[in-house]
């Protein structure tokens, strides 16, 4: 039924009931036995289709239909009939207008999710992989195919030399995993102990406009079999390119000669984004001290081997802990998002019309404004073409004891018109396995992710388990996210 034959036989039942009413043959007080008047009449700015009177009283019409009578005493009753009448317009026309009325209204954007396992090591007799992070690129045929980068962990922040995988089958089946021989352990010039520089947290990128991959993480410190926690010195991006015929290079540095960032600046674990004329988008975490770090837009220049810093925008801040960490970049719409890590249980976001220049930040919340609990964990985007969603851990009561209730994983579309995550599409994307009340040390943690779109039809999350306190073991997972409608976003 369309919406004016709803309204009108909604006035018609309200107008009848008024008519019976008002002619009781009791003789009781039209004024007494008509319908309750709404409590609240709601401010309408656009008029719906008026309900005609003639200068008489004794005849109503609604557009071209037949009359019926209402004598004046019912003047009330046929007011508070009109102004039900509004009412039910008034509520149909806000929902119209929803900014997220499309959400609502189409079948959702995720069709299906599901988990699979790429490497074994739960029960703890292979290696644990970490950091599995991959993007797509053509293949010598020009078919898609992913390229994945990954780490052994064996301690808290402690990490094995960084290596490669392929998959041409879309994420079927893997290579077995190869070193990328620049991004081992190097020694320090002038250093006589055995302090190495190794590198974590990488992200590869294709590059469609010079046909080469870009993978960067950040340097880090160790010692014999540790995490050099006293001793790590300046920290700043490494990375490493791959051309069109499989060869990695040697590390490089990408220099950043601001005293802001003397103690560290960084990109590691964050997204960016490849912009037409070949420049990178992405963003620095950076400071002088080990606490209040800032993050600012970055862009850079890439000619396939360098990658030079172009231009830095304006910091944000967040002066609780260590600041703001682990930004990641994402293209939507007209906009540049990026989303924050940060130490006082929330995350942040914010936008940019250039990607340098961003709006002060807002914690992330449900679209009822409640504000999500995070616990300084990384969050990464989704882009459909139709929709930008969020991947995130938060606080949930499953996960009360689990490490900064780094289990589960969720997914959740963007309300990107206020900024928020639209509470009724969230959903499990890889499910805490185990008890995260009474047995949190066998919970593997899941906060170390990475999102690829993989295809039209789908994308992928892949995460590296660990268990911090029970033998760091753990499986490589590849949650694949099936879409309803395709994916118009470029792959590379």
């Amino acid at each position: 039924m369309n919406r004016r034959l709803f309204v009108f036989f909604a006035t018609l039942f309200l107008l009848l009931t008024a008519t019976a009413l008002g002619n009781d043959p009791s003789g009781g007080s039209p004024g007494k036995t008509g319908a309750a008047k709404p409590a609240i009449t709601p401010d309408i700015s656009e008029e719906p289709t008026r309900l005609a009177c003639d200068e008489g009283g004794g005849a109503l019409s609604y557009d071209e239909l037949p009359c019926m009578r209402s004598p004046k005493i019912e003047d009330d009753i046929a007011g508070d009939a009109h102004r039900q009448v509004r009412l039910v317009a008034t509520q149909s026309d806000a929902a119209n207008e929803s900014p997220n009325a499309s959400i609502s209204k189409e079948a959702p954007l995720i069709a299906s999710i599901s988990k699979e396992t790429l490497w074994r090591n739960r029960d703890g007799q292979s290696q644990t992989w970490f950091h599995p992070r991959a993007c797509m690129m053509p293949g010598a045929s020009g078919d898609p195919i992913a390229l994945m980068t990954l780490q052994q962990i064996g301690g808290s922040d402690y990490f094995g030399q960084v290596h490669w995988s392929m998959s041409t089958d879309l994420g079927k089946t893997w290579s077995d995993p190869e070193p990328i021989a620049a991004l081992g352990r190097d020694p320090i010039p002038g250093r006589e102990d055995d302090l190495r520089a190794a590198v974590c947290d990488v992200v590869p990128q294709y590059d469609p406009v010079t046909n080469s991959l870009l993978a960067m993480g950040h340097v880090v410190f160790y010692k014999g079999d540790y995490f050099a926690r006293k001793e790590q010195l300046s920290r700043y991006p490494i990375y490493v390119t791959r051309d069109q015929h499989g060869t990695w290079s040697e590390r490089k540095i990408l220099q950043w000669d601001d005293p802001r960032g003397s103690n560290i600046y960084s990109n590691g674990c964050g997204q960016r984004v490849v912009l037409p004329d070949g420049d990178v988008l992405m963003s620095f975490t950076f400071g002088p001290g080990e606490t209040n770090r800032m993050v600012s837009g970055v862009r850079a220049t890439f000619d396939g081997e360098l990658l030079k810093v172009k231009e830095v925008g304006p910091a944000l801040q967040n002066n609780q802990g260590r600041g703001l960490l682990e930004p990641s970049v994402a293209e939507f719409g007209d906009k540049f998002w990026i989303t924050l890590r940060a130490e006082d249980n929330r995350g942040y976001v914010s936008v940019s019309d250039d990607g340098l220049n961003y709006e002060e930040k807002r914690a992330w919340a449900w679209d009822d404004g409640t504000p999500i609990d995070m616990s300084t964990t990384q969050q990464h985007w989704l882009t459909h073409s139709d929709g930008l969603f969020l991947v995130y851990t938060r606080k949930d009561e499953s996960n009360e004891n689990v490490i900064r209730w780094r289990s589960p994983l969720w997914i959740a579309q963007v309300d990107t018109d206020n900024r928020c995550l639209i509470k009724a599409s969230e959903q499990v994307v890889l499910p805490l396995v185990g008890d995260g009340i009474d047995a949190p040390n066998h919970v593997a943690l899941m906060g170390n992710f990475h999102v690829t779109h993989a295809s039209p039809e789908e994308s992928w999350v892949t995460v590296g388990e660990w268990m911090p306190r029970d033998g760091y073991r753990g499986d490589v997972l590849l949650a694949r996210i099936r879409w309803s409608k395709p994916n118009r976003t470029p792959l590379w």
